[in-house]
């Protein structure tokens, strides 16, 4: 085995496979969509070169704005509302004595399912008249509170919300517990000496400890929200009146029902260029409390 890695074509063998799909899969079709996103092109004829002119006229779509404002609100809603709920069951489940296989199962199997399914799922739970959400609100005694979820601009973007965190708030949860069960068990009996317990043992031992992958579900959870397209399209297309479009679903539509290429691949740069920034500003901030925090 020492033989093997002095080796440098044993580096070789397993780093070329793994960089030629990346070049393949993401290097390439990204200076290609930089290259035809400074262009007018349909898709048949040939580009025209256009300089930053899709640029421009993406910064001034107030389609585009609607679709970047509905990004936000989605990280918004990651950040705020997802990301302590999956902190907070990974810590319940976490503790469970009995049958936690089954709890892990329980909470990782949407997103096992593609998202279509689970798009089609929520939208018969969300169905008007026969849908689940409905039957349980008027069998309830909350008739006045039934709507056409799907159907009601004020409501739409919140529902679309709700379904993908119930399709990925498992797969962060289970990144959660692994992280749980590999604080050493010393610790946490000692902290129990000290009267750390409940809350507290959780507050002050327990999400500090877990941090860096917390940190990591929150960078998957901004990228994921900024890059979000399937499950728009397939429960509200972002309708209704645009009040669900985002940012990924907007370029879609000027390239496949537009055949606005050019535009199109000028959007999916402006994303790219977000998301890059969002992230490296997320990075910094969390590396600027650890150095302060410690």
């Amino acid at each position: 085995m020492n033989k093997v890695l002095r080796n440098p074509v044993a580096y070789l063998i397993f780093v070329v496979p793994a960089l030629a799909l990346y070049v393949t899969f993401y290097i390439v079709p990204l200076f290609s969509s930089l290259r035809y996103s400074v262009t007018s092109w349909n898709g048949i004829n040939e580009p025209v070169f256009n300089g930053i002119e899709n640029f421009l006229k993406a910064l001034q779509d107030e389609k585009f704005w609607i679709g970047f404002k509905n990004n936000v609100y989605f990280v918004g809603f990651s950040l705020i509302i997802q990301v302590p709920i999956i902190i907070a069951v990974g810590i319940i489940i976490s503790r469970a004595k009995k049958m936690l296989g089954l709890y892990k199962v329980s909470v990782f199997l949407p997103s096992v399912l593609s998202t279509a399914a689970v798009g089609i799922i929520w939208q018969f739970i969300y169905q008007p008249d026969a849908g689940l959400l409905n039957q349980l609100l008027r069998a309830t005694g909350f008739a006045d509170v039934a709507k056409p979820w799907l159907g009601n601009p004020d409501t739409a973007m919140t529902a679309v919300l709700v379904a993908n965190a119930w399709q990925w708030t498992g797969f962060y949860i289970v990144l959660v517990l692994a992280a749980i069960f590999a604080i050493p068990s010393e610790v946490l009996e000692a902290a129990e000496i000290d009267g750390a317990v409940g809350f507290k043992k959780a507050w002050h031992i327990t999400v500090p400890l877990i941090r860096s992958v917390i940190v990591v579900v929150m960078l998957l959870s901004i990228t994921g929200a900024m890059k979000a397209l399937d499950i728009v399209l397939i429960m509200t297309s972002g309708g209704p009146f645009g009040s669900s479009e985002v940012m990924a679903t907007y370029m879609y539509k000027q390239a496949y029902s537009a055949g606005e290429y050019g535009y199109a691949n000028a959007i999916a740069i402006i994303i790219f260029v977000f998301t890059s920034v969002v992230t490296l500003i997320f990075h910094l901030f969390s590396r600027r409390v650890e150095e302060v925090k410690y």
